[in-house]
Formats: structure tokens, C-alpha cells, sequence
């Protein structure tokens, strides 16, 4: 069984403000202390990556991890300034120095940084597992938040196993 980590991605406090929370947060933020719950308790290593940008800057109250979720001391915390968690990061070396092969990818934001991650992840060779109702995003011009995260999921199952939190089982035996 490959070794497994869990990659929270981008679940910062700018993304519940009250004047345009991201879509059923309060969903988001249920499925993704499931996974980290199921995670640690079956061994399994937790990275949270948290992006920096002007609007998210290092060390704001809208920067920091929703403390809902918050980061254990066993956990591994990445900064990114991109979309792909990958880039100019030390992710890979993390994941490479702990013997990772497969990752778990939930967070924000959908069709952005999820969905890079998971591309990026795919071509770096890791299996891939997303979990689909455990990440999400905004309404555009275009498309509904709903509509957003299902597309980025029926895209997605060509890079990754497709499982909702209820379906992932999270063990050092088990795998996902």
C-alpha cells in the first residue's frame, strides 16, 4: 500500500468573511475536520498550504488558518505564492523526505489552486485522490459555485480517484 498524505489547501480565514464567504463553508469546513480527524487518527500525515499574496499577506488575521481546521504541531505547514502548491515550495521535498506516493488533495479554490495541485501532483507521478465534496470556490460571471466544483470534478477524474469524505478511509494499513 503507497504511503498517503492529506494536503489541506488554502483554508484561510479570508475565505469566510462574512461579505462574500466562499460557497457552503460551513460544509467545507465539516468534511475537511472529518478528513483531518480520519487522517491523524490512522497515521496519516496533514499539510496545509497556505498562500501569500497582497491579499493574503503573511502573517494577517485573513492569512492565518481557519482555526476550525487549525494545523497540529505534528503537521506540516508550506507557503505558496501560486496556484500550483508545488511551485517554488518545499512540498515535494516534504512529501519525497517522508516517503509519500499518494495524496489526498481538499481546500480552496476549486478551479485555481485545487485543481493545479492536483494536475501538478499527477504529472509529478503521485497517485491522486480528490476529495469531491471537501474543496470549493465562488460564483463567477459565468458559472455558479456549484456549477464550478462540478466541473473541476468531472475534469479532474482524469487525474485523480475521485471519493467523498464519507467514502475515504484513512489508515497506515488501509490506505485510501
Amino acid at each position: 500500500m503507497k504511503k498517503s498524505a492529506l494536503l489541506v489547501i488554502d483554508v484561510q480565514n479570508e475565505m469566510f468573511q462574512e461579505n462574500d464567504p466562499v460557497f457552503e463553508g460551513d460544509r467545507l469546513l465539516h468534511n475537511l475536520k472529518q478528513l483531518i480527524a480520519k487522517a491523524r487518527s490512522g497515521g496519516i500525515p496533514v499539510f496545509y498550504i497556505q498562500h501569500n499574496d497582497e491579499g493574503l499577506k503573511a502573517g494577517s488575521e485573513a492569512w492565518k488558518i481557519n482555526r476550525e481546521i487549525a494545523p497540529a504541531m505534528s503537521d506540516t505547514i508550506i507557503q505558496k505564492t501560486r496556484p500550483d502548491s508545488f511551485y517554488n515550495t518545499t512540498l515535494e521535498e516534504e512529501l519525497k523526505r517522508k516517503g509519500i506516493e499518494h495524496v489526498i488533495l481538499a481546500g480552496m479554490q476549486s478551479e485555481l489552486c485545487v485543481d493545479t495541485t492536483c494536475r501538478r501532483a499527477s504529472s509529478l507521478g503521485y497517485d491522486v485522490t480528490l476529495v469531491t465534496d471537501a474543496h470549493s470556490t465562488w460564483n463567477n460571471s459565468v458559472l455558479t459555485a456549484q456549477q464550478i466544483i462540478d466541473h473541476v470534478n468531472a475534469t479532474l477524474r482524469w487525474f485523480a480517484d475521485l471519493k467523498t469524505t464519507e467514502e475515504i478511509v484513512l489508515t497506515t494499513e488501509a490506505g485510501v
